[in-house]
């Protein structure tokens, strides 16, 4: 159990980081000094401990705390080589470590060391960030704060913000916190309890003061065709631009898509200074390390056609390819880091709203937050003063910020289905649940398509949460209910890469006994069902142009004649062809088709649990509980087949591996020399 300052550090850590208004998802740190006894002489030592690099206020444990020596970490002061060799300093926590030292040591941790309160939060709050980013934000501090508080110029996180912070505390008693110019606050007190009692102080002193006195629309009027559309026409002008924003995000390499059209966004991409304002870049490192110092901007009203913000969203992208290579070329040094990609990570539509991306669906989504935070910044800022973020060179010298580097080869390898996208449909329950589960496991983001709404957002939930997975309703037999399908999973997550066609049913009766009914119903959800899902995939897949893959579950049926089965085996084959058909057509596009042949899956099938295993084992003889057994002793494997093994065949189809096989059928049957291929 931790001890009590570390409990109360945790606490306080949680409390600030849930509250969005207070700081941004793993923004900000917060430390705590104490003594514990030293293991090896038995005496007390003094120790830090401070949120370690890259963790989360709002989900802190003590396994995210760094742990360290007080006496050794301002001992460095000593040694300090100055500004020009900042960097060698993080190196130099690591010898301060107590113990195995927790977490890594973060940028800041000097700040929480050289500071004499025994607690000290340092966070990114709106209100804060606005006045920090305010023209005469050191005159507005003195305006707001009194002498309470104290205005600290931009100056890049180090040890050297820390010694200035220090001088500050030492200098001014009086004082419990400071602005830091471009940035964010320091807030400190010597019970845990004044320590957070004096952020939240700051922050809503902040946010009356700019409640209060800000000027009417400090956007500017709004802008005539700007408005935000309908909401209905809104979704689906966002649905139908969004594979083509994606395939522009993800020229240098593959991203995960987030869109949201919240009325913060929209009325900012309505009002006539948002040109100048998006232009200017974000100003807190922790915003544009995410979104990256700009977006891209489409400036056309809402009221152009798809086809017209189609044609400017690429033109805009090439010129903003251009404009960060040179901003790269600008600043960069021999020993800079290589370019990271030109691509944006923010693209703002007028009446539409922000797209946000990211290596995934959770870094996508804090990216869009984070935006969401800029404009805040630059709505408080501009209405009581004038927007002034820190110029490109300092943000140039964050972006590629060698201890950046450092953080990001820090990262682990990302899964085989990393950046990708899968829909399936049939996926709450048997082979398609099967799939759905495997996909995710291997990094996809998944949307579980099934009839049944509430059966699919179930099956999702148990993936994990919207990050992971998402559930919507489809009737594959219904060309509007597969588009509305389609469009949620682009909105979801941004695209479409990977599409599964596992909807299916099955009736089992001789030819004399098979209805026009049973016929069409089968051929309209099989057949129809995997053409309409293809259909609508693939516009999404050509749209995007970073290729991708559609799987087909056939069957064995597809190949092998067998009796009383004349719809379903008929429907198969369809299915069957229609993976040669569309491989031949799709290829173009980079995208790949492939089939997959199941045969007796009769554990955890939907299929045989709704009447088909009762009607195979009476056509068989056999009690139906035996029935999966039976399926085995006629394989030349001899061995049961289940969904889990039909879920491998699609990832291996679709896990990279195979990337130059397409217009293959990988049989699932554990060998049924009928069925083979020929």
């Amino acid at each position: 159990m931790p001890n009590e300052t570390v409990a109360a550090l945790i606490a306080r850590s949680n409390a600030l980081g849930a509250d969005p208004r207070l700081t941004n998802y793993a923004g900000g740190n917060t430390s705590a000094k104490g003594t514990a006894t030293d293991p090896v002489t038995g005496t007390d030592v003094d120790l830090l401990w401070v949120k370690g690099s890259g963790g989360d206020l709002g989900t802190l444990t003590e396994e995210g705390l760094a742990v360290l020596r007080l006496d050794r970490l301002r001992a460095l002061k000593d040694v300090y080589p100055g500004v020009e060799r900042e960097d060698e300093m993080v190196a130099a926590f690591d010898h301060c470590l107590f113990g195995k030292g927790g977490a890594a040591p973060s940028i800041d941790t000097a700040m929480h060391a050289l500071v004499e309160a025994a607690h000290v939060d340092h966070l990114h709050p709106d209100a804060g960030i606005a006045l920090a980013c305010a023209a005469d934000g050191e005159k507005l501090t003195e305006q707001v704060f009194g002498d309470k508080v104290v205005w600290v110029p931009w100056r890049r996180p180090g040890f050297q913000l820390g010694l200035d912070i220090a001088a500050i505390v030492e200098a001014n008693p009086q004082a419990v916190g400071t602005i830091l110019g471009g940035h964010g606050i320091t807030a400190w007190g010597g019970t845990s309890e004044e320590a957070e009692a004096n952020s939240r102080w700051i922050v809503e002193t902040a946010e009356a003061f700019l409640r209060e006195n800000s000027r009417p629309e400090p956007f500017g009027p709004v802008l005539p065709g700007h408005e935000a559309l309908p909401e209905a026409e809104r979704r689906a002008r966002a649905a139908a631009l969004a594979p083509v924003v994606r395939g522009i995000a993800s020229h240098d390499k593959p991203q995960v898509g987030h869109f949201t059209d919240a009325d913060v966004v929209l009325d900012f991409l309505a009002r006539a200074e948002h040109p100048r304002l998006a232009a200017l870049g974000t100003s807190c490192p922790d915003h544009f390390l995410r979104t990256k110092v700009k977006p891209l901007v489409l400036d056309l009203p809402a009221t152009a056609t798809v086809e017209e913000q189609v044609a400017r969203l690429h033109e805009l992208h090439e010129a903003y390819r251009a404009d960060y290579r040179a901003y790269y070329d600008r600043h960069a040094t021999p020993d800079s880091p290589a370019i990271r990609g030109a691509d944006p990570l923010i693209v703002l539509v007028p009446g539409v709203g922000m797209f946000s991306y990211g290596k995934d669906a959770q870094t996508a989504r804090v990216a869009g937050e984070f935006y969401v935070n800029a404009i805040n910044v630059m709505r408080g800022a501009e209405g009581v003063s004038t927007y002034a973020p820190i110029d490109e060179a300092e943000k140039f010298r964050i972006e590629y910020w060698a201890l950046e580097e450092a953080k990001l080869a820090r990262m682990p390898k990302p899964k085989p289905l990393a950046t990708r996208i899968a829909l399936v449909t049939g996926a709450a329950s048997g082979i398609g649940k099967a799939i759905a589960t495997r996909l995710a496991a291997e990094g996809a983001c998944v949307v579980v398509a099934d009839l049944d709404l509430a059966k699919a957002r179930a099956a999702a939930a148990e993936l994990g949460n919207s990050d992971v997975a998402v559930g919507v309703a489809a009737d594959v037999s219904n060309p509007d209910a597969v588009r509305a399908a389609v469009d949620e999973a682009v909105l979801a997550f941004g695209g479409l890469d990977l599409v599964v066609n596992n909807a299916g049913l099955s009736i089992s009766k001789p030819l004399l006994e098979t209805t026009e009914q049973d016929w069409d119903l089968q051929h309209d959800v099989m057949a129809k069902g995997s053409f309409l899902v293809s259909q609508a995939a693939a516009r999404v897949l050509i749209a995007q142009g970073l290729g991708g893959d559609i799987v087909y579950v056939a069957s064995k049926n597809s190949v092998f004649a067998g009796p009383n089965n004349i719809a379903y085996s008929a429907v198969k084959a369809d299915q069957a062809h229609q993976v040669r058909l569309l491989a031949a057509e799709l290829g173009e596009h980079g995208v790949k088709v492939n089939g997959v042949n199941p045969d007796g899956v009769v554990r955890g099938s939907g299929i045989f649990a709704g009447g088909w295993g009762a009607q195979r084992a009476k056509t068989y003889g056999i009690a139906e509980d035996d029935l999966g057994k039976f399926y085995a002793q006629r394989t030349l494997l001899k061995r049961e087949v289940l969904p889990e093994h039909v879920a491998n065949a699609v990832f291996v189809l679709t896990g990279g591996e195979l990337s130059h096989t397409t217009g293959l059928h990988v049989p699932v049957d554990a060998g049924v020399a009928a069925a083979f291929l020929r």
